[in-house]
């Protein structure tokens, strides 16, 4: 290795990334007024200045990855206050968003101060989950997209496994579930050749339990007590 350009390497990443902070930040300052802006073009049809055939046509030009974030910004402009606009800054238009969900359910009785200390406070995704938990009453549980390429002639395998999964553990259950029962099962064969750790083969087999039918539970209790 040589020191220098290993040193050179590491501080270049650090730069870069304290950049891409300042970017953001300045971002989060803007955003409320991106979203006023936008809401002003679509009542005022400013994009006929540019020979466009209607508000969306502008919105993909400006936004040609996705216009819902478009669309959200313009939600948070028409409803939240202008006192809590004001405060948008420090939390991020991604909680904002989750605050409108809030105010739109409350109407009136929306109390903004509670909701933008814990925006303040949690994590993005602390903080979505809260917010999903009040307009629901279900205490969910947080949730990730995971995305992987895998080939055409993979799917069968994968498919027939998550079905088979599916059907031990019940239809209603999502292919999540059925995924996570399959790397159980994966675990517990690899825990069965090594010496290592068996904590999270514990937490395997915790978490299957719980995903199992009242009447494969009641099965799995009788085995134990055999086994005992």
């Amino acid at each position: 290795m040589d020191p220098d350009r290993a040193q050179l390497v590491l501080e270049k990443i650090d730069q870069i990334l304290a950049w891409k902070r300042s970017v953001d930040v300045a971002r989060d300052r803007h955003f409320v007024d991106l979203g006023r802006y936008l809401c002003e073009v679509r009542a005022g049809q400013y994009w006929r200045l540019e020979k466009l055939g209607s508000f969306d046509e502008f919105l993909a030009r400006r936004f040609p990855q996705s216009r819902r974030k478009a669309y959200y910004l313009m939600s948070i402009q028409e409803h939240l206050p202008p006192p809590v606009r004001k405060q948008l800054p420090e939390v991020g238009w991604s909680k904002a968003a989750e605050l409108v969900k809030i105010a739109r359910s409350e109407g009136e009785r929306f109390q903004s101060e509670p909701w933008l200390q814990k925006a303040r406070t949690l994590p993005k995704q602390q903080f979505k989950h809260e917010v999903e938990k009040y307009l629901t009453g279900k205490d969910t549980e947080p949730s990730e997209l995971i995305y992987f390429k895998v080939y055409r002639s993979q799917m069968p395998v994968i498919e027939q496994a998550l079905e088979t999964a599916a059907r031990m553990l019940g239809s209603d259950k999502s292919r999540g579930y059925s995924l996570e029962m399959i790397c159980a099962d994966f675990l517990a064969g690899a825990h069965l050749q090594d010496d290592g750790s068996s904590k999270s083969l514990y937490l395997a087999f915790c978490r299957l339990f719980q995903m199992l039918p009242d009447e494969l539970r009641e099965r799995f209790r009788r085995q134990l007590q055999k086994v005992a």
